[in-house]
């Protein structure tokens, strides 16, 4: 798979030091994914989820760090792209704010 945005994921480890490890190997394992669905990611990442924002697309929601932060990506499995969206903590995250942002 092909990471757009890539900046954010090494300004969000540079932000939240505890999460730079996990986002390396996040970054290391979509790289050299071939994701056909989401079914397929499921299997690797368990807990991820699908949300419908408010322009009614889906988004791809993974628990970083045990929930303490939240990593919401698009993904266009049929192209193989990632778009990295935005990194939040639990706390940002569960104020629901940022689905109306995307």
């Amino acid at each position: 798979m092909r990471i757009i945005k890539e900046a954010m994921l090494r300004d969000a480890a540079l932000r939240y030091p505890t999460a730079r490890g996990w986002l390396e190997t996040w970054r290391l394992g979509v790289r050299s994914a071939h994701w056909e669905s989401f079914v397929d990611l499921k299997k690797v990442y368990s807990t991820a989820a699908i949300v419908r924002v408010q322009s009614g697309r889906n988004v791809v929601v993974f628990n970083v760090c045990g929930n303490s932060f939240r990593l919401i990506v698009a993904i266009h499995f049929n192209r193989q792209v990632v778009y990295t969206l935005c990194f939040l903590t639990h706390a940002e995250y569960s104020k629901n704010r940022w689905i109306l942002l995307l």
